[in-house]
C-alpha cells in the first residue's frame, strides 16, 4: 500500500484532467503524493471506446506524474448511491489513506458528476466509522476518515471558496488534455462532434482558467469548492 497525501475522484476519466490537472502537477511538483480514481470507464462516451479512454487515462497520468491511478468500473451513467458503490469509494480511502480528498463538483451539466460528488462525500465521512467492515487482500481495513474534501469546478460556473495559482503549470495542462484525443478537438477526427469536441469548448477551459486566474491577479488559475470553513491562523498569512 501506498499512503497518499492527495486522492482525486472522477466519475469519468478526463474529469480530473479538465477541473484540476495543472493542479495536480503542482502538487507532485511539491512533493505531495496524489492518486486519481476514476468511477467509470466513460462507455457512454460519443466519441472513442472504453479501451481507447483507458489508455489515454494511463498516458494522461505520466504526463501529470501521478503515483496511482485506478478504475473502479461503475457503470456510467447509471451508477446508484447505494451500500456496494459506497464501500467501493471506502476500501480505496483506506486503502491509500489519503489527508485530502478531492471530488467532482457538487452540481454539473452532466449528472452523473454530482452523484458521484455526493457518493465520494458520503463515503468519506463513512470511511471513518471502525463498524464498517472493509477488506483489501484478504486483510481487514482500519477506519480513515480525511481531513479536509474539497470539490473541483467543471462546466456550470461554480463561485470557487479558493483558487491555486497554476500559471506555471498550465502548458502541463494543456499537454495532459491532448493525451485525451478521442475526446477533445481534433480537426482530423472523423467522429461525431459533441459538446467538448468542439474548438469552443477547448477554447472556454482556458477562457475559465485565465478567469480564475485574474481573481487572484495571476495568468492561470484552478478553482475549488470548500466542504467546510477553511483554518487560517493569520489573516496576513493570506497575503
Amino acid at each position: 500500500m501506498m499512503k497518499l497525501d492527495i486522492l482525486v475522484f472522477a466519475a469519468h476519466p478526463d474529469d480530473v484532467e479538465l477541473a484540476c490537472s495543472a493542479t495536480i502537477v503542482k502538487m507532485i511538483s511539491r512533493g505531495k503524493k496524489v492518486g486519481i480514481i476514476d468511477l467509470t470507464r466513460g462507455e457512454l462516451g460519443s466519441r472513442g471506446t472504453a479501451e481507447i479512454r483507458e489508455k489515454e487515462a494511463l498516458a494522461a497520468m505520466k504526463i501529470m506524474g501521478v503515483h496511482v491511478r485506478e478504475n473502479l468500473g461503475f457503470r456510467d451513467g447509471f451508477f446508484v448511491q447505494d451500500e456496494i458503490h459506497e464501500k467501493a469509494i471506502i476500501e480505496v480511502i483506506r486503502k491509500y489513506q489519503p489527508e485530502v480528498v478531492i471530488a467532482n463538483a457538487p452540481s454539473d451539466r452532466h449528472p452523473d458528476h454530482g452523484r458521484a460528488s455526493k457518493l465520494v462525500r458520503d463515503a468519506a465521512f463513512l470511511s471513518g466509522l471502525r463498524r464498517i467492515e472493509t477488506t483489501f487482500e484478504g486483510r481487514e481495513q482500519a477506519a480513515w476518515r480525511p481531513k479536509r474534501l474539497f470539490y473541483y469546478i467543471q462546466d456550470h460556473a461554480l463561485e470557487p471558496d479558493f483558487v491555486v495559482d497554476v500559471s506555471e503549470w498550465y502548458d502541463k495542462k494543456r499537454e495532459t488534455l491532448r493525451a485525451f484525443t478521442s475526446q477533445f478537438f481534433d480537426p482530423e477526427s472523423k467522429e461525431p462532434e459533441t459538446y467538448i469536441s468542439s474548438r469552443e469548448f477547448w477554447d472556454f477551459v482556458e477562457a475559465r482558467a485565465r478567469i480564475f486566474g485574474h481573481m487572484i491577479g495571476v495568468a492561470f488559475g484552478e478553482g475549488f469548492i470548500s466542504e467546510t470553513p477553511l483554518k487560517v491562523e493569520m489573516p496576513t498569512d493570506l497575503i
